[in-house]
């Protein structure tokens, strides 16, 4: 028999990171960079005004109240994106819109509620200058409160500064990271791509959800919670669903999806059963084993001759405890491996055990629990079974006890496997 150390090590040794690509940004989310990134522009790249108001010298407001408010010649409208500016000179100003342009020669930016042409300072805004000839703000405009120079202005480089460190290598693309690389010109990136990772269960007494399930049939439950876990830990995932109990349509499915995976993961027909499947399928080019653990003993893995090279493929057991937990602890870390993470691993902490737990001798049993960060302690949730769905659905941690030990006392420190963390 393996150990689980031992069966980890083999598969983590018949994988590698993926070799980089340059893909577009979109293309690109979810994957992990492969070298620093430096800006080449500034950020903003030129100084533009955080406010809708006017942009002014600060000598023409010095002093300026509601009483004896600052009265300046308005000689242009500066939107965003704006090309042709107006300079600004002694007594004028430029009304100014958010993100548009400083003027040459203005200073600051004056809000339009410190303005007649606003509500600010207790100064109502009317729509006509007392002649009625203009609208107010527009040729001329009070101002009833003084600027220092550069307030409401974004300076060009406040963000970001030419050469500025943007994202170091190993970074994970997500939507923030996407829109900073977006911000600063690129267009493509140089990533190591998300594998590929192909999804069947095995069995001719699975049937798709939502389909009226008959004597003796089951709803194909492992296709979709390994599909989703392998998403989950990065990968692009492709679920083929349910594969009947037949060695030579097994064959001929897996050969149809060697064209498109980096990675296979099948569930089911391992054990020794008349109708292990997987076995009699693969039993020439997958080795099978049987690993010291409870719940996932039988396993099979091996490597599979795709048009591009080997594809590991990863055989799991068909019970849906089994199959999950079989998951996390071989085909995750090849996963993350494959993408080329730093941490190929869920985080393990030490917890307190809040109730007594018996394990088998001679396995590493794998526990589904509740874990509490606040307190620090870990309660056993379900119980041992390997078809206990109900139970692994309000689990988000795994207590470990090694094969040597056959029951641990309340209150025992235990090392858990976080399952809701990131690696």
């Amino acid at each position: 028999m393996w150990s689980v150390d031992e069966h980890l090590a083999d598969v983590l040794a018949a994988v590698a990171p993926l070799p980089p690509l340059e893909l577009q940004l979109l293309e690109a989310q979810g994957c992990l960079t492969v070298e620093d990134i430096v800006s080449t522009v500034a950020l903003p790249p030129f100084d533009n005004s955080s406010m809708d108001g006017y942009a002014v010298r600060v000598a023409d407001v010095n002093g300026a109240t509601a009483e004896y408010p600052s009265v300046l010649t308005v000689v242009g409208d500066v939107a965003a994106g704006a090309a042709a500016l107006p300079v600004i000179g002694p007594g004028q100003c430029a009304r100014i819109m958010t993100g548009a342009p400083m003027p040459p020669g203005a200073e600051a930016v004056v809000p339009v509620e410190w303005t007649d042409a606003g509500s600010g300072s207790g100064e109502a805004a009317t729509t006509m200058s007392p002649q009625g000839d203009k609208p107010v703000g527009t040729g001329e405009v009070r101002i009833f409160q003084p600027v220092d120079t550069g307030a409401f202005v974004r300076r060009c480089g406040d963000d970001i500064a030419i050469g500025q460190p943007l994202l170091p290598a190993g970074t994970r693309l997500g939507p923030t990271q996407i829109g900073l690389l977006a911000a600063t010109g690129h267009d493509m990136v140089r990533v190591r791509p998300r594998p590929r990772v192909v999804v069947l269960s095995t069995g001719s007494e699975l049937v798709p959800p939502g389909t009226p399930v008959g004597p003796g049939q089951i709803s194909d439950s492992n296709s979709f919670a390994l599909t989703a876990a392998a998403r989950d830990a990065g990968a692009i995932a492709y679920r083929v669903g349910g594969v009947p109990d037949d060695a030579e349509r097994l064959r001929e499915v897996i050969d149809d999806q060697l064209i498109r995976a980096d990675l296979i993961v099948t569930s089911g027909g391992v054990s020794v059963g008349a109708y292990d499947v997987v076995k009699e399928a693969l039993g020439e080019q997958i080795s099978f084993r049987k690993l010291r653990m409870q719940p996932g003993k039988p396993q099979g893995f091996g490597l599979l001759d795709g048009s591009s090279g080997p594809v590991p493929l990863l055989a799991l057991p068909g019970n849906p405890v089994s199959a999950y937990l079989s998951f996390e602890l071989f085909v995750r870390p090849a996963i993350r491996r494959m993408l080329g993470a730093a941490e190929i691993s869920r985080t393990t902490v030490t917890a307190r055990l809040t109730e007594r737990l018996s394990s088998p001798g001679g396995r590493r049993q794998f526990a589904r629990a509740a874990y509490d960060p606040e307190s620090g302690t870990v309660t056993p949730v379900g119980g041992a079974g390997s078809h206990l769905l109900g139970a692994l659905s309000q689990a988000n941690a795994l207590i470990v006890v090694d094969e040597d030990t056959t029951e641990v006392a309340e209150g025992a420190e235990v090392r858990t496997v976080l399952l809701d963390s990131a690696g």
